[in-house]
C-alpha cells in the first residue's frame, strides 16, 4: 500500500480533508531527504525553488549579528514548514540548519503554487501557517527584549513543550529536547553565563530539569507564570482526536 503523502498528515492536523484535496495532494511530488545534525539546509539570500516539511528532528533559523555571532530567530519541529515565505518571495530571508538529524519532505514551489491555485482552502491554510510564524516571531521579540533571563528561558521552554505536545512528542511536560546552552543563548540573546545561572535558578525553584537531551517540567503553572506564557499566539489547532 502506498504511504500517505507527507502534506496529507500536515493537513489532517488542522482540518478534515475533502476527497478532492486528498487527490490533489497525492499528485504532488515529495522527495524525502535526510539532513545530518549541524548541517545547513538553506542560506540567507539563497534562491529557493522548494519548500520543506519537517518530518523528524529539530531545525533552527538564524540571522547574522555583530561579528561572527548568530541570533536564533525560530525553532522548527515536526509538522513545521520552514521558510514558507520563500514560496512567493523567491529567496530565503534567514539561515536554516539542522540541530539534530532530520528527515524532510521536499516540495517544489511550482507544484505548490499550482496546488494552491487548484485548492483554495489549502492555499489559505499555507497562508495561515505563514501568519502563525509571524505571530510566534513577534512573541520572540518580546521575549528577547523585555523579559528577564529566567523569564525568557521559562517562556521558551513553555513554548517548545506546548508545540511538541500538540504533535504527540511531549506528554505531561516531559519531552526530548536536545538543545545545548549555546542554542539557548543564541535563541534568547543571553550570554552563556546568564543561561547557566538561569537554568540553575529554574532548577532551584523546582520548576524544571534539563539534561541528557531531555526536558521535564515539574511545575507547569509556576513556569508559565514566571515566563508570562499564554499559548494563544501559537494558534495551535485543537487535535482532531481531542475534538472527537
Amino acid at each position: 500500500m502506498r504511504p500517505p503523502h507527507p502534506l496529507t498528515s500536515w493537513l489532517e492536523r488542522i482540518v478534515e480533508p475533502t476527497a478532492g484535496e486528498y487527490a490533489a495532494i497525492a499528485r504532488l511530488s515529495a522527495e524525502v531527504r535526510s539532513l545530518p545534525a549541524d548541517q545547513p539546509l538553506r542560506r540567507l539570500g539563497e534562491e529557493a525553488g522548494s519548500a520543506f516539511l519537517v518530518l523528524e528532528g529539530i531545525l533552527c533559523a538564524s540571522k547574522p549579528a555583530e561579528g561572527d555571532k548568530h541570533q536564533i530567530v525560530a525553532f522548527f519541529v515536526p509538522g513545521d514548514l520552514p521558510d514558507l515565505e520563500a514560496l512567493h518571495l523567491g529567496r530565503s530571508g534567514q539561515d536554516i540548519a539542522a540541530i539534530t538529524a532530520c528527515r524532510l519532505a521536499v516540495l517544489g514551489h511550482a507544484e505548490l503554487r499550482a496546488l494552491c491555485a487548484a485548492e483554495p482552502r489549502i492555499a489559505a491554510l499555507l497562508w495561515r501557517a505563514t501568519l502563525v510564524a509571524a505571530s510566534v516571531s513577534r512573541e520572540w521579540v518580546v521575549n528577547t527584549g523585555h523579559r528577564s533571563a529566567v523569564a525568557a528561558l521559562a517562556h521558551l521552554f513553555c513554548e517548545l513543550s506546548t508545540r511538541l505536545e500538540a504533535i504527540g512528542l511531549a506528554r505531561g511536560g516531559a519531552c526530548d529536547l536536545p538543545l545545548t546552552q549555546t542554542h539557548l543563548s543564541r535563541a534568547t540573546g543571553l550570554s552563556l553565563v546568564h543561561v547557566n545561572r538561569s537554568l540553575q535558578e529554574l532548577r532551584r525553584r523546582g520548576l524544571l530539569s534539563l539534561g541528557n537531551g531531555r526536558l521535564a517540567i515539574h511545575d507547569w503553572a509556576g513556569l508559565a507564570a514566571l515566563g508570562g506564557f499564554e499559548a494563544g499566539y501559537l494558534h495551535l489547532p485543537r487535535p482532531r482526536w481531542m475534538a472527537a
